[in-house]
């Protein structure tokens, strides 16, 4: 293989989901490409990490010093969904059932890791309830091991804010999910939140 394909490859295969073989094959589609269109990929790219910014109210990811979710005057301002990755927030918001407002936390509690709560923007998230105004937080963290702690530390922080609602995202099976192949901890929590069929 040539040098500087395998640079390439290196590279591409350093990005999250991206294996040897998906980072070849996106090498050679790049190597295709026309060399006005890899420019433009690549000052895209480096004008994104040099200039992207974080939103000052809610950490998720914006071009401005607030993102144009919590300057929105139309948003439910009284909630807040607090997420683990700016990813989390663009699927919540593909889903356009949810109007509120959120908080991204950059991540969830790891020890493993080195991830403490401190680490997170936990306190921001509580500074904002603090302001008053905010009726529910709605937590919408992933359901791995480390979610649920954080989810457990969240629910502790969130006490001392006795007039705010906190609920969390349900959690269960999944449309389609056959229950042999479904994990205890999922089938767990999908009995603790069973509803009423109508």
């Amino acid at each position: 293989m040539s040098k500087l394909l395998g640079d390439v490859v290196g590279e591409l295969s350093k990005l999250p989901g991206i294996g040897r073989r998906t980072a070849l094959r996106l090498a050679i589609h790049i190597l295709r490409m026309e060399s006005e269109s890899v420019g433009e990929m690549t000052r895209s790219i480096d004008r994104f990490r040099r200039e992207v910014k974080y939103c000052s109210v809610c950490s998720n990811l914006s071009d401005e010093t607030v993102c144009p979710i919590c300057s929105d005057r139309d948003r439910d301002r009284g909630t807040i969904c607090v997420v683990e990755q700016v990813a989390d927030v663009l699927s919540i918001e593909n889903t356009h059932q949810y109007k509120g407002l959120y908080q991204v936390l950059g991540g969830v509690i790891s020890p493993m890791q080195g991830i403490s709560p401190s680490d997170l923007k936990i306190d921001q998230l509580c500074e904002r309830i603090a302001q008053g105004g905010v009726r529910e937080v709605i937590l919408a963290i992933s359901t791995s091991v480390e979610g649920e702690t954080t989810l457990f530390y969240l629910m502790n922080r969130l006490r001392r804010f006795p007039d705010v609602k906190v609920t969390a995202i349900a959690r269960g099976i999944g449309f389609g999910d056959e229950l042999e192949y479904v994990d205890e901890l999922t089938i767990t929590h999908a009995l603790l939140n069973r509803r009423e069929v109508e």
